[in-house]
């Protein structure tokens, strides 16, 4: 009779642990990202799509002779492809300011300033002509940068160099530079 009792208990214990264990049970849901293609370029210094003001001081003899430098303005472009970089003038003649009255000027940016890429950590290759001076500024887009590789801080330096000669009366002469960064 123990024995039967114990066997009983036993199947018992069984039955009770196999009934005890936890029930589970699974979903699934897919997740979709839409990536969409992007790019921008800002200047690191203002960190937005406008710079600061670049003033180039002429205020010898030597200046009007050789021209004026400006320090290096460091651009970001942050893109999902890889890209290129452009640069115009957004005018043909400079606007002069003297005083309160501001017009169109007879200096011509063509010939007058000049740019360089100084600086290249994109992963492209500098257009024709930007490694040193000599390929101006025009309302023409020119390539300054070639395939340079997608990322999220892809910068490049660029520097001014004015030269307007002694044809030119005293004011203040501004012209915007515009750099438009465009997909492969």
């Amino acid at each position: 009779m123990k024995k039967i009792i114990l066997i009983a208990a036993a199947f018992i214990g069984i039955t009770i642990a196999a009934n005890a264990q936890n029930a589970s049970s699974t979903a699934q849901q897919q997740v979709e990202l839409a990536l969409s293609n992007t790019i921008d370029i800002t200047f690191t210094g203002s960190g937005s799509a406008t710079g600061t003001t670049v003033t180039l001081p002429f205020t010898s003899v030597t200046d009007y002779a050789n021209g004026v430098e400006s320090g290096a303005q460091q651009l970001k472009v942050r893109s999902n492809k890889n890209f290129n970089v452009t640069v115009a003038a957004s005018a043909t003649h400079f606007n002069v300011s003297n005083g309160s009255t501001t017009t169109v000027s007879t200096m011509p940016v063509a010939g007058v300033l000049d740019l360089m890429v100084s600086g290249n950590q994109t992963g492209g290759t500098i257009g024709t002509g930007y490694s040193s001076y000599g390929a101006g500024l025009s309302t023409s887009a020119a390539t300054i940068i070639t395939n340079g590789t997608n990322g999220n801080n892809q910068t490049f330096d660029v520097k001014y160099k004015a030269t307007p000669g002694f044809a030119y009366s005293a004011g203040n002469y501004t012209v915007d530079v515009v750099y438009t960064a465009t997909q492969l």
